[in-house]
């Protein structure tokens, strides 16, 4: 009898346990695929001017939050985000709108998945973020830091020729002139991403890429150069056409 027992059970629990894995390989997948509603800057906007009740959550770090956010936001970063809830409001229920460093940054939703795990179930998240609202000129809390001069990675024109040339595929060369400019003349291979748009056209910027910007003299790719800083890309370079057309190099319009 006991052989019998011992024969018949052990098939069910290896089948079990089978079942059990499979499952608990899944749930990683299942999380990965949560998705929060997601609201525009102009909505958000429209939700503060009308005093709308919800608590705004910057998931980025503290030093990138001392530097400028958003009026009345609170900073809920991904790393000690157990010290931080304490100025969550108590009612769980409550409408929080998380923001960080724009489309591509996922700090927001992976903050509001831990406080998901914590019992908050109600989240838009802001997914232009601080550098599109800081490009619109709209009103920030401003620390020391901010404006600080930074010194950008240059490339000269012979490397760049190099670049284009080798055609690995591995850069995006922007110019961040206007469209008039950029259609009386650019570098081989650039795309036009003013600098008064970059933040809100970043979205088509891969981060895998060097991602190179330029101008004629280095202001407005300079202001590119620091965006694309504040939206986190690793690798980002400055060049000047000025300098591309001294060199004589190619032109195309």
């Amino acid at each position: 009898m006991y052989l019998f027992l011992k024969q018949a059970i052990s098939p069910f629990f290896r089948l079990l346990l089978s079942a059990l894995l499979v499952l608990l390989a899944c749930l990683p997948a299942v999380a990965a695929e949560t998705t929060y509603h997601s609201i525009t800057t102009d909505q958000l906007k429209n939700m503060m001017d009308t005093t709308t009740s919800m608590a705004i959550i910057d998931a980025r770090t503290p030093e990138e939050y001392t530097v400028a956010h958003l009026h009345n936001a609170i900073n809920v970063p991904e790393k000690g985000i157990e010290k931080a809830v304490a100025q969550l409001p108590v009612d769980k229920n409550a409408l929080l709108v998380l923001y960080c460093n724009g489309i591509k940054c996922g700090k927001s939703k992976r903050v509001a998945a831990k406080l998901e795990l914590m019992g908050y179930s109600n989240f838009v998240i802001y997914s232009e973020g601080i550098p599109v609202w800081e490009e619109r000129d709209l009103p920030l809390v401003k620390g020391p830091g901010y404006g600080k001069k930074i010194e950008t990675s240059k490339l000269k024109p012979a490397e760049l020729a190099a670049l284009i040339k080798s055609a690995k595929g591995d850069y995006v060369l922007v110019d961040v002139r206007d469209d008039m400019e950029f259609a009386e003349g650019h570098i081989p291979s650039a795309v036009n991403m003013p600098t008064e748009k970059l933040a809100a056209l970043s979205e088509k910027l891969p981060k895998e890429k060097k991602i190179i910007v330029y101008c004629n003299t280095g202001s407005r790719s300079y202001l590119g150069y620091k965006k694309l800083v504040g939206l986190a890309y690793p690798h980002i370079y400055q060049t000047l056409f000025a300098e591309w057309k001294e060199a004589g190099l190619p032109v195309e319009k």
